[in-house]
């Protein structure tokens, strides 16, 4: 099923990027049935909604991954993680980055709203695309950053987006959301807690 998403992310990509720069009406019919088939190949190979599809096939603008980020920020040798209520998992808090936030803001905004606590990003940990790591299928591409955040204020509070929040030792990891973040990413976490000389892994 994953090669048949790929090959439809592929053509509504290239489809989109058609769209976007052609000037010829006739070439805009073709990216438009291309656009079309991507539909399709998503319909057919994926448990999402057709006007879910449809929002995902159907976007404006040159295709681009989108950037998701997740906070790391540790109480002692605890990691904080959130539970989402959409699936009862846990993950690290984040998300989409919004338009006119850097990534330090965006992480900053996302930890406050999930988990109730104030931070102070301090460094960069990992910048990872998703194709490479053990994720579930996705419909689109995403790169995901890991910012190390240190803990000065707030206190745990759950948001319509989260209904648990905590702090768990490595050894004692609960239930993750693997659309979000896998079991090696946060032992990655927890490697990099006590390195200072840490050099940002990338792929």
């Amino acid at each position: 099923m994953s090669e048949w998403l790929d090959w439809a992310k592929r053509l509504q990509a290239l489809a989109q990027a058609g769209l976007t720069f052609t000037k010829d009406e006739f070439d805009r019919e073709r990216y438009l049935e291309l656009q079309q088939i991507a539909t399709e190949m998503f319909k057919r190979q994926s448990n999402l909604a057709l006007d879910e599809i449809t929002e995902l096939t159907h976007i404006d603008g040159y295709p681009t991954p989108k950037l998701d980020v997740r906070g790391v920020v540790f109480q002692e040798d605890r990691l904080l993680l959130v539970k989402e209520r959409s699936e009862g998992r846990w993950t690290l808090p984040g998300g989409f980055c919004e338009v006119g936030l850097s990534p330090t803001e965006n992480i900053v905004k996302e930890i406050e709203e999930e988990a109730g606590f104030d931070v102070a990003p301090i460094r960069l940990v990992a910048l990872f695309d998703m194709h490479h790591h053990p994720h579930p299928p996705m419909s689109q591409h995403y790169y995901k950053l890991f910012i190390e955040c240190e803990l000065i204020g707030g206190e745990a509070q759950v948001s319509y987006e989260t209904s648990d929040v905590g702090f768990f030792t490595r050894d004692a990891l609960p239930p993750l959301s693997l659309a979000r973040n896998t079991l090696e990413q946060l032992h990655m976490c927890f490697d990099a807690r006590w390195q200072e000389d840490w050099v940002t892994l990338f792929d």
